[in-house]
């Protein structure tokens, strides 16, 4: 078997693309996959805010990843960080109305994105398809 066709490597490649494809559209906003995580993240979260500490276990990076990207985010105007008000050692992150647009514009670019994924197989084989990544990722 060659090395390019593991399950693995396969898995890789389709990142890779999918990721490529997502910066590339992105850019237009100024804004990394990274970035995007992030705001859709706060996005999703009650009361569109996250303590730092949060953000770095949901995302699953270093806490000077994180604080590096709000700080970007920030420099947008597209997140907002502020103190706790009970605990001022506490850092929260809350996602601005500019934030919350581009929100929208990539939420709208990953159903594009899934269409395209997806296209060129059948709704049974979509699903089939769907099944078993949720299968290998639950085995992880």
């Amino acid at each position: 078997m060659m090395l390019q066709d593991t399950c693995g490597a396969l898995i890789k490649q389709i990142h890779d693309e999918l990721e490529k494809n997502a910066n590339n559209t992105m850019r237009a906003d100024g804004i990394t996959m990274a970035q995007c995580t992030l705001l859709l993240t706060l996005h999703d979260a009650a009361e569109k805010q996250m303590p730092l500490k949060a953000l770095e276990k949901s995302l699953h990076v270093a806490q000077s990843t994180a604080a590096g990207v709000v700080a970007r985010l920030e420099q947008k105007k597209l997140v907002e960080g502020f103190g706790n008000a009970e605990d001022r050692r506490i850092k929260m992150v809350r996602i601005t109305p500019l934030g919350e647009q581009c929100c929208q514009r990539a939420e709208q670019n990953m159903q594009h994105a899934e269409k395209a994924l997806l296209s060129g197989l059948t709704q049974t084989e979509q699903e089939i398809f769907l099944s078993l990544l949720k299968k290998v990722r639950d085995t992880l």
